[in-house]
């Protein structure tokens, strides 16, 4: 995979990703796991883009080592990469709950009246639960995330104040 596009750093472009699908994976998740009739309604959806999300992880870790390489090393950095590289653990697992919800809320409603069943709710309930939890540190983590490759990439700018523009008429 390049490390530049047109002369821009591809790790930027391609974290865009991340910072998108995770929070609405996130969304999502939790709005399934708390709400049936949206679970019924949207729950493969949601696991889909949670898939997608998860997918897209891989890609913006590969992409910030490629750039991490180029860099001069300092603490931002490897604080920045550390908490990158945890971000798939919670991701996965919230698209295995979520997907093990899903598929056993949509396995019960399959089921035949009067069958012998395990019980549902239970079972439900404690997926629904596991699902909101890792969508919560998924959450917390993308955050955390973001803000240690913003201090990694801008702490050593420094601002000054506006310049006036001057126009030719």
């Amino acid at each position: 995979m390049p490390v530049f596009v047109n002369g821009l750093p591809l790790h930027p472009l391609v974290v865009h990703a991340v910072v998108v699908l995770v929070p609405l994976a996130v969304l999502g998740t939790i709005v399934v796991a708390v709400w049936p009739a949206a679970r019924r309604r949207f729950g493969w959806l949601v696991v889909g883009l949670t898939a997608l999300a998860a997918i897209s992880i891989p890609v913006a870790t590969s992409t910030g080592e490629d750039l991490r390489d180029r860099l001069a090393s300092n603490d931002l950095i490897r604080a920045h990469a550390e908490l990158g590289d945890q971000l798939l653990v919670f991701v996965a697992g919230l698209l295995v709950v979520s997907l093990a919800l899903v598929w056993f809320d949509h396995r019960r409603r399959r089921e035949a009246p009067g069958a012998a069943r395990v019980p549902a709710k239970p079972i439900i309930a404690v997926l629904a639960v596991l699902t909101v939890a890792l969508a919560a540190v998924s959450a917390v983590q993308v955050v955390r995330i973001g803000d240690s490759g913003a201090k990694a990439a801008w702490s050593g700018v420094q601002y000054t104040a506006p310049q006036q523009r001057h126009h030719d008429g």
